[in-house]
């Protein structure tokens, strides 16, 4: 079938070929947009909120206004007036209107913004259905009349993803923020764009193919549209009332509504398989919208709660909208256009044939580097496949205004020859390019072999967090080489979880051959298996396998988990020979010993001091100590505020102490922390995103809510948001509440949540100091665990450096009130924090004042003492101009670097 305009007899008929801007440019915007986003995502808020909108909301959705019509238009065999015309570009001039103003409302967190654009969003999808219904029901008779059912029934659908998405704006409390984000997706993926493309594909798909409809097309198309109808109905409702079984089941009714119509998809494409870019992007979005529903009813029926399945969800969006959602268009565009453009066979045929350039290595590239991206593959590895997906993805943007100037060229060459050449020598309309089998299996093998490459440099680049293993070290060679080919091997399946090996111990006959096959069953952590003669599995993320080749086992040997902290948490594997001589040798080497130790985090293990640290030094010139400013709270009129941060976990090696390097694990790049500042009733609304190479989380003291899901740790790669109100003042930690957790911060993952009391007498300057310490390991690595047990830091530190404000002091004038809050974030060192010279008429500690300057009493106090995990603040003034120092008075940790000073002038 040829979708073809019908002719009519309107005075004010119009031809619906040809360029129309409001119609032909948006569509184009919006997607370039989408690639200067995913090109700039790290410097901008909410990137993938943002992706997934401009793709969906805009580009798609004014694609879904534009061709529904046009496609009715040619079902029902209307004749396109002007008038009609008209009232179409109120309606798209309302949907992008509304689109760019639900943006701007949500990046600005102004949702009276977002509430405008989602009522035009509404508006104009609601337009659409009643001039699809009017125009429906004065049509003649026809067999695939109910695809405009399906355009309706989709159109009615839209506004109430778009309320829904307004009340997401709101700033929800979980759960009942993810349960209806759930049913927003839902609702959007499956009724807005799924019955859109399954109303359309029926007859599209065989013409694009150019064959026939199977016959019984029109028969299928009427019975699936109450099965998918249904199945978005129960699966949003199932959805947003937290009934996760109920949800699942609406999804499975929903693919059984795509199975309806499965036999016709299939029958066309038997009948002339597909070899363009438009039928191959097609083929490939459907796979993926059928994949990713599977997926979502896994997600459904394994979840516990919709706080679980808001994780799922998370993961499997973005698959769903670049498998299917981006295919879909930019397959679809690419027939469309031709014929939407016209001008002519041969117009039509170059514009075609110029959008099936590299057809194939571009389906295929994006495919491939799509379901590498779904793997659990390395945060690097990860981010080069999405870098070739975008690059085969955003190549249909060249490609379209390439067609667009071969069409213009085309449509030229055409008015001028087409009077004098005969009728059998015109070019026929054929929009595939005629290219040999051959050929376009060798794009499709460039395509998939520049992601294989794309794999192979990131493992190469990477290879501890692809799960390969390092060289080995001599150690290991010489163990190699003394083995015996002809030994016995025995195989030995061992699973790592929960600081654990398990079996933890291997008896083994000397003399044979010892295979470990480790698999890493924890849900988020990171684990790999190190041996004491230096064979080493990598590091394995969560579900992933690898074998370690022990080699001959001739003596008892010791392995353990490398990862900071994990074996001294208990993940040790004893390697027991038995039969043989076992007296005169012990594999384990000291801790001290790293030349057998290949692929450790060397400073695991070692005791030995911090050579090189040197507290009298200075720092460079151009030294700058952090801020410990705290700024005033906005006014707020008595109404609580909404505070949104994304915290990025990286691990970056960061100077200490002057001259002095650690590899350090952060929220988003400081240790501590960002300091968040709010008032009792405020909500926090924080997205955690592991940017690391092993699973962290985070653990906010200043919220009251179960700890099972906000607070889990998640593998490299993932996020989740943590939601909490304060109803609580004080000064409040936060860290990374991963095991062991005494690792995690003493290697610098925790921070400051203030809130501050009600009725809190404005001060001159407000200062905060977060004191915790550090346990060196070697020049640039990362925390020694044994030291954390000697409860003996290297450095005890105000805001992560050394002496820091000795070298920067903070600024004051004299009689200025101050105040400075104070957090003792451990892990293991109190705190007497002390100004030399002062004297303090507050102290506010735990939530309680212990002494305040209101009460006008006599008294003072000189120092406010914390455990770790405690905090307050001092409020004095300094009479007279002079430098005031600031310590702990537990003066050997002051000596370590707990000290700073105050700089007074008059």
């Amino acid at each position: 079938m040829n979708i073809q305009l019908g002719s009519g007899s309107a005075p004010n008929k119009v031809s619906n070929r040809g360029f129309w801007p409001l119609r032909d440019l948006p569509t184009a915007i919006w997607l370039i947009l989408v690639v200067a986003v995913a090109l700039a995502h790290r410097q901008l808020p909410a990137p993938r909120w943002l992706l997934i909108h401009l793709l969906m909301l805009g580009a798609l959705s004014h694609a879904i206004l534009v061709w529904s019509q046009y496609f009715a238009t040619a079902l029902l065999k209307l004749a396109v007036t002007a008038s009609s015309r008209r009232a179409q570009s109120f309606r798209l001039s309302l949907m992008n209107g509304g689109a760019v103003l639900v943006v701007i409302g949500v990046l600005s967190e102004f949702w009276p913004v977002t509430l405008i654009g989602a009522t035009s969003i509404a508006t104009a999808a609601l337009w659409h259905a009643i001039w699809l219904y009017r125009r429906l029901k004065g049509s003649l008779p026809s067999p695939y009349n109910p695809s405009v059912r399906y355009y309706i029934a989709a159109a009615c659908f839209l506004p109430i993803g778009a309320g829904l998405g307004t009340w997401l704006s709101t700033s929800l409390p979980s759960p009942l923020h993810e349960r209806m984000m759930l049913a927003h997706a839902l609702i959007n993926l499956l009724g807005w764009v799924g019955l859109t493309v399954a109303g359309t594909l029926i007859t599209l798909w065989p013409t694009m193919l150019r064959t026939k409809i199977a016959p019984n097309a029109a028969l299928r198309l009427r019975r699936a549209l109450p099965i998918l109808i249904a199945g978005v109905l129960v699966a949003a409702g199932g959805a947003a009332t937290g009934l996760l079984l109920v949800a699942a089941a609406g999804v499975v009714v929903y693919l059984a509504g795509l199975g309806v119509m499965t036999a016709p998809f299939i029958y066309a494409a038997k009948a002339k398989p597909p070899r363009s870019f438009a039928t191959l992007s097609v083929l490939g979005a459907v796979s993926w919208w059928i994949g990713t529903l599977a997926w979502t009813v896994y997600g459904l029926l394994v979840s516990d709660d919709s706080v679980v399945m808001g994780g799922v969800l998370d993961t499997v969006a973005p698959y769903l909208v670049a498998g299917f959602a981006a295919q879909i268009l930019l397959g679809a565009l690419s027939y469309l256009i031709p014929v939407a453009l016209g001008g002519g066979p041969r117009a039509v045929r170059a514009t075609a044939t110029y959008f099936d350039r590299g057809a194939s290595w571009r389906v295929s590239m994006a495919n491939t580097a799509l379901l590498v991206c779904a793997l659990p593959v390395s945060s690097l590895v990860r981010v080069l496949a999405s870098v070739l997906y975008l690059f085969a993805m955003a190549s249909f943007l060249v490609v379209l205004f390439g067609a667009l100037k071969a069409h213009r060229v085309a449509k030229k060459d055409g008015l001028a020859t087409a009077a004098t050449r005969p009728a059998k020598d015109r070019t026929p309309v054929e929009p595939e390019g005629a290219r040999p089998r051959e050929q376009r299996l060798g794009q499709a093998a460039a395509g998939f072999m520049a992601v294989v490459l794309a794999v192979s440099v990131g493992v190469a680049l990477d290879p501890a967090a692809a799960g390969l293993r390092e060289p080995v070290s001599a150690t290991a060679q010489q163990t190699t080489e003394m083995s015996d080919e002809n030994a016995p091997v025995k195989t030995v399946e061992v699973s790592a979880q929960d600081m654990r090996f398990t079996p933890s111990q291997i008896e083994v006959e000397a003399g044979t051959r010892l295979v470990i096959k480790l698999t890493n069953t924890d849900s988020s952590q990171v684990h790999d298996l190190v041996l004491a003669n230096g064979a080493d599995s990598g590091r394995l993320a969560p579900g992933e396998s690898a074998e370690v080749d022990a080699g001959v086992i001739s003596s008892d040997m010791e392995g353990w988990c490398s990862i900071v902290g994990h074996r001294q948490m208990g993940m040790v594997l004893h390697i027991v020979a038995t039969g043989g001589n076992n007296d005169n040798a012990t594999t384990q080497p000291d801790s001290n010993d790293h030349s057998s130790m290949s692929g450790m985090d060397h400073s695991s293990g070692t005791t030995s001091e911090a050579g090189g640290l040197d507290l009298s030094a200075k720092p460079a010139d151009d030294f700058t100590a952090d801020n410990p400013v705290l700024e005033p709270l906005p006014k707020n009129n008595g109404q609580p505020t909404v505070h949104k941060a994304k915290f990025t976990v990286s691990e970056l090696e960061a100077e200490v102490a002057p001259g002095y390097t650690q590899m350090l694990w952060t929220f988003n790049g400081t240790a501590p922390g960002p300091t968040l500042h709010g008032r009792v009733g405020d909500t926090f609304e924080i997205t955690l995103y592991n940017d690391g190479t092993m699973g962290h989380s985070i653990d906010f003291h200043a919220g009251s809510l179960a700890p099972d899901e906000p607070m889990k740790t998640i593998a490299p790669g993932e996020e989740l948001t943590y939601t909490f109100t304060a109803t609580k003042s004080g000064i409040w930690m936060y860290h990374c509440s991963t095991e062991p957790m005494s690792s995690h911060i003493a290697n610098g993952m925790f921070g400051a949540v203030i809130i501050e009391p009600e009725d809190l007498p404005q001060v001159d300057k407000s200062f905060v100091m977060v004191q915790s310490e550090y346990y060196l390991g070697a020049q640039g690595e990362t925390v020694n665990v044994d030291k954390i047990a000697t409860q003996n830091p290297d450095l005890v530190v105000f805001n992560g450096y050394a002496n820091q404000y000795g070298f920067d002091p903070l600024q004051v004038k004299t009689g200025e009130k101050i105040r400075i809050w104070v957090l003792d974030a451990g892990p293991n060192r109190p705190s007497s924090f002390h100004v030399v010279g002062g004297q303090f008429d507050s102290v506010f500690f735990e939530g309680n004042y212990l002494l305040n300057a209101k009460d006008k009493s006599s008294g003072g106090s000189q120092a406010l003492a914390l455990a770790p995990a405690q905090g307050g603040f001092v409020e004095l003034s300094l009479p007279e101009a002079g430098n005031y120092p600031f310590v702990t008075h537990y003066m050997s940790d002051a000596e370590k670097g707990a000290h700073g000073m105050i700089h007074v002038s008059d």
